[in-house]
């Protein structure tokens, strides 16, 4: 059966730093409290032995003592008797001898009252630890045997010394153990406070980003612990969030602008329609065929998009077929050279005869049509485009090279964003929706590939498309 024990309200609603600080003081408490008291107890154990083993050694004295006694036949009664037991008496301390009915025939003492300890004979040894109202008293009894008589030896010690050296240890301890509790409750404080400094900080960066943006972030913390590298992490996080807002802003801004245009010339030409273009054959040709063009341009921006979108959803794809790469590329070319007869593909494809990729080969085709299709659109008077493969040893390069307007250095990174274009007015006259590239580049990175780009102004541009690569083995 199991037992669950609440936290109390109060405690659950302290600030972590209080929470620390308790916890440590609680945990040094027990550890201390547990050890100090064993060790207490040790202590006591091993004085209280050493008490009993001293009272048994002056037992030993005077049994010796007196059987010396008993063979020289001199009487327990003589002088030189009690100065022996005077001489080896210790403080707080009583030696009596008493005969077989109790009645004492010797008795010696030092700052030990005699009365409270009552005669007893005995047969045997006898050890007896007791407390006679506040006073802690250990009484060694033992059987004597003389020739003429039979007796017992007393020897009782009070413990007064004993017990106070305890009283002293265990107070010791105590406030040894108060200080302790307060030393740790202090450190923890000062561990609680320095442990809760990254926090504290996140929780400024949170309410700040709350007010102010996504521009905020966490002051850089060099502990190199957990909490630094949370963070780090935090401030990695909303960099990313940063990225993906402007990118979402940019995407919208793009979106809008490319889709304005078509909805702009639709509503241009069906107000001139509602106007007077129902009754003249000539105007509602022309304002027909205008809307059918910017409603099938329309249809390609969602239909890309969506594609796009699609392909950013999945991290990876995989294909449990393989595709020979040098059909594909020729076929495909031979597609584009239908389209565009007037331009010139040279190919070099050498050494890729037995090269396979894991890829859909629609996907393949896909990702090369779109770069062909870009090499011509961007092409000038030189109507010449290279395609040549290059193959390492687990990758695969394909390069498309046009002689076009090219592209301005400082544009290059951002020609696979999506809508992006170099000069957007030459590039509307052009075609193209602007996705082209980014939905390329989404699926090169999807089948983890890369796709890069180099290119001079007025001179050409050059794609790299890069794969990793199997092996096919021909039989």
């Amino acid at each position: 059966m199991k037992i669950k024990m609440k936290m109390p309200l109060w405690l659950k609603r302290l600030p972590i730093k209080w929470k620390l600080m308790l916890g440590a003081a609680l945990l040094i408490f027990l550890l201390f409290t547990s050890y100090n008291f064993a060790q207490y107890l040790v202590l006591k154990q091993w004085m209280l032995n050493q008490e009993k083993d001293a009272i048994q050694v002056t037992m030993g004295q005077v049994q010796d003592y007196l059987q010396t006694k008993a063979q020289s036949s001199e009487s327990l009664l003589a002088e030189d008797t009690r100065a022996y037991m005077q001489k080896i008496i210790g403080k707080n301390q009583m030696i009596r001898i008493i005969d077989q009915q109790g009645t004492p025939i010797l008795t010696v003492s030092q700052h030990f009252e005699t009365n409270w300890v009552d005669p007893q004979p005995v047969t045997a040894q006898q050890l007896v630890d007791f407390t006679r109202v506040e006073d802690h008293l250990l009484i060694y009894r033992s059987p004597v045997t003389q020739s003429s008589w039979i007796g017992t030896i007393e020897i009782a010690n009070n413990l007064e010394t004993f017990d106070h050296f305890n009283q002293t240890l265990l107070w010791v301890m105590i406030i040894g153990g108060v200080l302790a509790i307060f030393v740790s409750g202090v450190s923890g404080l000062a561990l609680a406070r320095q442990f809760m400094r990254p926090i504290r900080a996140l929780d400024s960066a949170i309410r700040s980003v709350k007010q102010k943006g996504l521009e905020e972030r966490v002051a850089n913390i060099e502990n190199g612990d957990e909490l630094s590298r949370l963070a780090q992490l935090f401030n990695d996080l909303m960099n990313q969030l940063a990225i993906s807002f402007r990118q979402q802003q940019q995407f919208v801004e793009d979106a809008s602008h490319e889709l304005r245009t078509p909805i702009t010339i639709l509503e241009g030409h069906l107000s001139l329609l509602n106007r007077w273009g129902k009754t003249d054959p000539i105007v509602l040709d022309e304002s027909l065929d205008a809307s059918l063009q910017e409603v099938r341009r329309l249809k390609g921006i969602v239909q890309e998009l969506l594609t796009l979108t699609k392909l950013e959803s999945q991290s990876s794809m995989e294909s449990q077929e393989s595709v020979l790469v040098e059909p594909v590329l020729r076929q495909t070319i031979q597609r584009v050279k239908a389209l565009h007869p007037d331009f010139e593909f040279k190919v070099d494809a050498a050494g890729i005869s037995d090269v396979q990729l894991h890829i859909h080969a629609l996907h393949l085709e896909q990702i090369l049509l779109i770069v062909l299709d870009n090499a011509v659109k961007y092409s000038a008077e030189n109507k010449v485009i290279i395609i040549r493969t290059s193959c390492q040893k687990d990758e695969l390069a394909i390069f498309v090279q046009d002689h076009g307007i090219g592209i301005p250095e400082e544009e290059l990174p951002y020609v696979f964003e999506r809508f992006y274009r170099v000069d957007k007015a030459r590039n509307r006259e052009i075609g193209g929706t602007g996705l082209g590239l980014s939905i390329a580049r989404q699926f090169v990175r999807n089948y983890q590939g890369d796709i890069s780009m180099t290119s001079i102004e007025d001179k050409g541009t050059t794609v790299v498309i890069k794969f990793p690569i199997q092996r096919h083995t021909l039989t």
